[in-house]
């Protein structure tokens, strides 16, 4: 039987093969790769701005690492749970405010109709007259409901009107309030370049208008030269203002509206009501003279003349009334 023998290159390939079969069927643990030399010694770039530091670290704690299915679910349900919350806080808020509303809207218009003043009291009032001093306190929106105007008022005066001293406001109940005024003790007012000039008992300078007051007699007769506001007026005789002050508050007192009241230098006065004139003379028994005044004056209406009253006193009763002379003429000639 022959043999054959393989030839030396054959050979040579056969062991080669099995080598290489043998190292490939064989295997690894693990596969490493070492670093060159070149590699390992140099060094990582590491990042030294704050950006790059939290760039890094958004992705190493990205969810999407670790993301499985599961927890896709977790998140999900996690994000659908917050914005439910989310829903709910706001509809809670938005329920509250509607109810917050409708609950201030009642109680306001509650308020409006069951704290609406329809009565109103005004004293102590001369120059102004009632409409004028409730417009001055009632007003703005709310200026008839009480509650305001209990607040507004409380503990407060009004003290900025002119020719008041001031005005307090008293609520009675809630449909009623009461208005006090206390005005000014104004003596008498002269004109001066066409204005009105109020002054008071000690000749003080308290005020000015374009329209004479009612109940506050017209002055003539005072000389001066000139008028400051709040200083007195420059009169020789200062006492003659508080004559004009007693003269003023008798005529009040027994609601006598004379024309206007003319002192001479020596203090002298005389009241003028239209055509006909009174002379009270000085200021001795002024209030009995003023108060017998009040029955006679009737009997002037019509009349131009002065009446004598410069003596008159509770021993001394006798008046006389002067015609004057051109209408003693003109009756003369009517007879004749």
């Amino acid at each position: 039987m022959t043999r054959k023998i393989p030839s030396e290159k054959n050979t040579a390939k056969m062991n080669t093969t099995k080598v290489i079969s043998k190292s490939a069927s064989k295997p690894t643990a693990k596969s490493s790769i070492k670093p060159t030399a070149k590699s390992a010694s140099k060094p990582v770039k590491k990042s030294n701005t704050t950006e790059e530091k939290k760039l890094t670290n958004r992705v190493n704690n990205s969810p999407f690492d670790t993301l499985t299915l599961p927890n896709l679910r977790a998140v999900v349900r996690k994000t659908t749970r917050r914005k439910e919350f989310h829903w709910a806080v706001f509809g809670i808020s938005l329920a509250g405010f509607v109810i917050l509303f409708f609950v201030g809207f009642f109680v306001i218009k509650y308020l409006l109709n069951h704290y609406k003043v329809d009565t109103i009291y005004v004293e102590g009032n001369i120059h102004y007259s009632n409409e004028e001093i409730i417009d001055m306190v009632m007003e703005g929106p709310l200026g008839y409901n009480s509650i305001f105007l209990g607040v507004k008022y409380r503990n407060k005066s009004i003290d900025d009107v002119p020719f008041v001293q001031q005005m307090d406001v008293e609520v009675v109940n809630p449909t009623t309030i009461r208005i006090n005024v206390y005005e000014k003790a104004i003596a008498g007012y002269f004109e001066h370049l066409g204005r009105y000039v109020y002054f008071d008992k000690d000749g003080i300078v308290v005020e000015t208008s374009d329209q004479p007051t009612k109940g506050t007699p017209l002055v003539t007769g005072l000389d001066f030269d000139y008028v400051v506001m709040y200083e007195p007026l420059p009169v020789e005789k200062r006492e003659i203002f508080e004559d004009i002050l007693d003269i003023t508050q008798l005529l009040n007192k027994y609601e006598i509206a004379a024309d206007r009241i003319y002192f001479d230098r020596d203090g002298r006065k005389t009241l003028y009501f239209d055509d006909a004139r009174v002379s009270l003379g000085t200021n001795d028994n002024i209030d009995e003279k003023i108060l017998k005044l009040k029955y006679i004056l009737p009997s002037l209406e019509g009349r131009k003349g002065i009446l004598r009253m410069d003596n008159y006193s509770d021993t001394v009763t006798n008046i006389t009334f002067e015609e004057d002379k051109q209408t003693q003429d003109k009756t003369s000639g009517e007879n004749g």
